[in-house]
């Protein structure tokens, strides 16, 4: 199972479906815990009922229907699927209409959800999902890249309030994928993840407060994420190849002329 986990962490997202669809079939007993620790890529589907593009995870996942943020409706329909409580529900809805926002001031547009169940211990967890598709067809595009994706994925578990106090812990993951194809770049594909934990412990006495607190975490984080993204792999690879491939000018300074 670790060795599996560390094959999933090194294959590009985009061919993640393929590969775990393999070690399912080598791995059959291992299925459950695979399916809940590797993160796929993610997709987007149609709520007919609102008319309004929700994702698809395993988070609002029961057999092979997925319920939708919007409608609270399972798609394809199903009877006695899960749903939060009353109160859950009201809060998912509200964090649904504010992280709309924030990704169209962040991301110019893309799809946004977020589900919300309680847990074992006396409190819940919230999934905040975001999925940029950045190709030439999608909307907001500016056209350098033939292909191109940002898939987002923030879980926060939120513990019991003990004296106006709550503990929130956050997994992060972001996935990255772009392809270029141009005359004066060439074919050029780069692909990654990156994944990040974060603990707060927060005060509830202002209204609203887990809306608040949470999205005050993923902002942070995203920032942090975006950084080490910059760094990591679009420094590393501008690094590589002006070394591999250095600019003329450059070799214009390291060869005087004879």
């Amino acid at each position: 199972m670790e060795a599996a986990l560390g094959l999933m962490r090194r294959i590009p997202p985009k061919h993640t479906e393929t590969a775990l669809s393999a070690l399912l079939g080598l791995l059959p007993h291992y299925s459950s815990d695979l399916l809940s620790q590797v993160d796929q890529p993610l997709q987007v589907l149609c709520d007919v009922d609102s008319g309004k593009e929700f994702i698809l995870c395993e988070y609002n996942r029961d057999a092979d229907s997925y319920r939708s943020p919007w409608s609270n409706k399972y798609h394809p329909p199903l009877e006695d699927g899960p749903h939060p409580s009353s109160e859950l529900r009201k809060l998912e809805i509200e964090a649904n209409e504010v992280f709309s926002i924030y990704r169209d001031q962040y991301y110019e547009g893309g799809s946004s959800s977020v589900y919300m169940w309680e847990d074992e211990n006396e409190g819940f967890v919230a999934c905040f999902l975001i999925k940029k598709d950045g190709s030439k067809a999608a909307y907001g595009r500016r056209g350098y890249l033939q292909e191109g994706s940002w898939d987002a994925i923030h879980v926060i578990e939120v513990g019991p309030e003990e004296e106006g106090i709550t503990h929130y812990c956050l997994t992060s993951t972001i996935m990255l994928s772009l392809t270029t194809n141009n005359q004066s770049s060439g074919i050029f594909s780069l692909s990654g993840s990156i994944r990040r934990q974060a603990f707060m412990s927060m005060d509830l006495s202002i209204a609203d407060g887990h809306l608040c607190n949470m999205g005050k975490m993923i902002e942070e984080m995203e920032s942090k994420l975006r950084n080490s993204l910059d760094q990591v792999y679009f420094g590393k690879t501008k690094e590589m190849v002006c070394t591999l491939r250095p600019p003329a000018e450059v070799l214009q300074m390291r060869i005087p002329d004879s």
